[in-house]
């Protein structure tokens, strides 16, 4: 079994993980955009 402070590590990078593979493609698709935006007006 493990312990409560190895689970919560896990359970951790597990999250942060998770937010990684949500925020890059938003962040990503965000400044997509934003280039798009910037070419259209200029």
């Amino acid at each position: 079994m493990a312990t409560s402070s190895e689970r919560g590590a896990s359970n951790k990078a597990l999250l942060v993980v998770f937010w990684l593979y949500v925020l890059i493609p938003l962040a990503w698709g965000i400044t997509n955009t934003l280039t798009q935006a910037v070419k259209l007006f200029k």
